[in-house]
């Protein structure tokens, strides 16, 4: 990282340990005020000329592995990835851009699970599930595939729905429309699928280094037969398993820049942070799977963000189609 991108990286861990609390967020959705701490630091990737900081990606990458490290319940994932379809537009909507820049929270509803939405005269109906912060979101943007629109939320024709799942830090929610009146941007680029996937694959690197750094912290404190178990060659040996995978990870979360490479990313995080966080529940024993111990989460932030934009196996089967075309 550039000392820049440094800085950065330290503020956001600075501001989290000091006022990240994920067991009062998991009940709200998540912390205004840590929200607007968030968007002043300047991590949302909006240009100057459209009121933001002129952050890159990288730098809503760098934020967002801090996120995951913390399971900290944030809109960045869900606002970074509407600003960047918004930019994706031929005119980029200022307005909401604007909007988006001063901290409201805004989300991309997108079928990338195999729904369908259809437009009729400018008004859309169909359902939506697991849109990320779509219950709460003030900035509504959805995509047929084609065309991108923005529509007014909670108007007559839009239904929102917090969808409760197993990763209780992850607030997703179903939307449904019934020919509910849209706006539309501009044409839908496909591209904004690898850049919810780079996002989210920066956000399980930093899930699975937290999971692995505190396995070996729990490791040097528990004791069994006279000394801490992490002197034990076996348990040394799975760490430094652990450890090869989250650097992996790593690299390939900072590859990504095709949809090739975006779904190799999606693959091999998103195993990469399974077997890390199942290895986390396994070596720190029975208080893993108490609901005291954190660990239990970072298990099913793992399994969900593992579902989220597609399975692993849903990406496997797109990289066997791009290979044979």
């Amino acid at each position: 990282m550039t000392p820049e991108q440094q800085a950065l990286q330290d503020a956001v861990r600075s501001l989290l340990t000091k006022h990240s609390n994920v067991r009062e967020a998991m009940e709200t959705g998540y912390d205004k005020n840590l929200w607007a701490r968030l968007t002043d630091i300047g991590v949302l990737p909006i240009p100057e000329e459209y009121g933001g900081s002129g952050a890159t990606t990288e730098e809503t990458h760098i934020a967002l592995e801090e996120l995951g490290r913390t399971l900290t319940p944030s809109p960045l994932l869900a606002t970074a990835i509407a600003a960047q379809a918004l930019l994706s537009t031929p005119t980029p909507e200022r307005r909401l851009l604007k909007k988006i820049a001063d901290g409201a929270v805004a989300t991309l509803a997108w079928p990338w699970d195999n729904t369908h939405i259809t437009e009729a005269t400018d008004h859309l109906t169909g359902t939506l599930r697991y849109v990320l912060e779509g219950d709460l979101a003030e900035i509504l943007l959805v995509t047929d595939g084609h065309h991108l629109y923005e529509l007014t939320p909670d108007q007559p024709g839009v239904t929102r729905e917090h969808t409760p799942t197993m990763d209780q830090t992850r607030r997703l929610a179903t939307i449904t429309l019934d020919n509910a009146p849209a706006t539309r941007l501009g044409p839908w680029d496909p591209k904004i699928r690898t850049a919810a996937v780079a996002a989210l694959a920066a956000e399980q690197v930093g899930t699975a280094a937290k999971a692995l750094e505190l396995t070996v912290e729990h490791t040097k404190t528990r004791v069994q037969f006279g000394k801490p178990i992490g002197q034990f060659q076996a348990l040394k040996h799975r760490m430094a398993d652990m450890h090869v995978l989250v650097e992996t990870a790593r690299s390939a979360a900072g590859a990504v820049t095709d949809e090739t490479s975006a779904a190799v990313a999606k693959v091999y995080c998103s195993e990469a942070l399974f077997q890390v966080a199942a290895e986390m529940v396994q070596l720190h024993g029975g208080i893993a799977i108490t609901w005291e111990h954190d660990a239990h989460l970072y298990f099913k932030r793992a399994h969900g963000s593992r579902q989220l934009f597609g399975g692993p196996r849903d990406h496997l089967e797109r990289l066997s189609r791009i290979a044979h075309e």
